[in-house]
């Protein structure tokens, strides 16, 4: 889960999320009931009415057409158990369109993006947009930092209080979504505040059930594409190793020269190898068999070409200390939470030296960490057994499509695509036709809008380029394994 890892509750939280969610509820409820009485003092005027809302700031806001759009600080508990244990600040944004229409909450997972854009579920209803970043990306962190209260229960209770907190003002219908991380994201809200959406988009998202058990991914990189493009990459991965030493060479003199150091991980020759492994993988979650032909033979190719082409589809910086500090919240729950996979690639035996690194190997290593298998399997267990009016669409060819979210029998009104061929950037819109129109009607159905557009099963936005951004785009800053 590095590239697409990076670029991805204990039982005794499980347990006691009873009554720390009914005092967070309790206090955003009277927030809530707050800014109805001062919106009315206030005025009209949606800016008004937003930082009428206890807890809220205004950033700044970025006009732009069709919509208003602010970026907005709010005031967060460091730890939802604990309210009056000290507070943060949580950027926030608000693609506002009209308090009369449903409205989307979106996060990546990650940090936030301050550029307006508009995922599909927001375009398919056409309504407004409330886009979160997660707790401890920067500039979203406690200081000083307690990590232990980054887990994914703390992060769905910051939504809730941001839902709370906003539905007096959008009080139409709302549903969840996010991509990648934040399909998990959207995801895990459900599981513990069940009552908040009215429905969840969930693209992308893996589902690490047992952290040790990855076998699922091996049997896809067994079997994706055509033979001939899984040989020449995997030759190419192992040209790689191969030539270690006069590839090192050339990724030293490139860090040297960027000034990037590699102290949490260890090594130039861990990062370097961590950055060879993620190739593979992140061909497929990103590419796909159409550009197989643009990879290089390996025994034909230079060294240069070799260097060239792993750095194109898994990126030299991945590993340095200086993209891995960006993405040190995320690590730290995939060694505590989520998982990460690790596979076998089999012809890399006898040159790989440390195999698929842990996510503890890529978090600085005086931040205390201990793994929580109970919390993915609470997680997949809910949504086998109470899914209600949720929605998951995954790549088929998206190696994290592997181990996926599967409402059981028990579960209501709620689905699970894949888009035949599509990578990590899978959408509603790349589902066979029949499922499409489904899969769209739903989204509509579950927003409340009028029984004839559900009929229609079409977006009630026109697409455009300006502002309708791939679904995954926080998590895709730079390569390196994540989802």
């Amino acid at each position: 889960m590095r590239k697409s890892l990076r670029w991805l509750v204990s039982l005794s939280v499980v347990i006691g999320t009873v009554g720390p969610t009914a005092t967070v509820a309790t206090a955003a409820d009277t927030e809530a009931a707050g800014t109805e009485q001062s919106a009315a003092a206030v005025g009209t005027d949606i800016k008004d009415r937003l930082l009428a809302i206890p807890g809220m700031s205004l950033i700044e806001e970025k006009p732009y057409a069709g919509y208003r759009y602010f970026v907005l600080n709010y005031e967060q508990p460091i730890d939802h158990k604990r309210p009056w244990a000290g507070t943060f600040q949580q950027r926030i944004s608000v693609l506002h369109k009209d308090t009369d229409r449903p409205t989307v909450f979106r996060t990546s997972g990650y940090g936030l993006s301050t550029t307006p854009s508009r995922t599909e579920p927001t375009r398919i209803i056409d309504g407004n947009q409330i886009s979160m970043e997660y707790r401890f990306f920067s500039p979203s962190r406690p200081e000083p930092a307690d990590w232990s209260k980054l887990d994914i229960w703390q992060a769905a209770s910051d939504q809730h209080r941001i839902f709370t907190a906003l539905k007096s003002v959008y009080g139409k219908k709302w549903l969840s979504t996010g991509a990648s991380k934040g399909g998990m994201t959207a995801t895990y809200y459900e599981r513990f505040y069940p009552k908040d959406m009215d429905g969840v988009v969930a693209y992308v998202a893996p589902n690490d059930v047992v952290n040790k058990e990855d076998s699922a991914y091996d049997r896809f990189f067994e079997t994706v594409g055509t033979k001939d493009c899984r040989d020449r990459l995997n030759n190419m991965q192992r040209e790689a190793l191969l030539r270690r030493k006069p590839l090192e060479k050339k990724y030293a003199a490139w860090a040297k020269e960027q000034g990037a150091t590699f102290n949490t991980l260890g090594s130039l020759d861990k990062a370097y190898e961590a950055v060879v492994l993620d190739f593979v993988w992140g061909f497929w979650q990103y590419y796909g068999q159409d550009v197989c032909d643009q990879i290089p033979v390996a025994a034909t190719a230079s060294d240069d070409d070799v260097y060239n082409t792993i750095d194109a589809y898994s990126g030299w910086s991945a590993y340095t200390d200086q993209d891995l500090e960006y993405y040190t919240p995320y690590y730290y729950q995939a060694a505590t939470e989520l998982g990460s996979p690790s596979i076998k690639q089999p012809h890399l035996a006898g040159l790989s030296r440390y195999g698929y690194q842990p996510a503890s190997s890529f978090v600085p290593k005086e931040i205390p960490m201990k793994f929580k298998p109970q919390a993915m399997r609470d997680v997949d267990d809910w949504v086998r057994k109470n899914a209600h009016q949720m929605l998951f669409v995954y790549g088929g060819n998206d190696p994290w499509g592997s181990e996926k979210f599967r409402p059981g029998k028990s579960a209501r009104d709620s689905y699970v695509y894949v888009a035949p061929g599509a990578n990590h950037g899978a959408s509603i819109d790349g589902l066979v036709a029949d499922e499409k129109a489904k899969a769209t009607a739903r989204v509509l159905a579950w927003a409340g809008v009028d029984a004839p557009a559900v009929d229609a099963a079409k977006p009630l936005a026109r697409y455009d380029a300006r502002i309708d951004r791939p679904v995954d785009e926080d998590a895709t800053r730079e390569h390196g394994l994540r989802p």
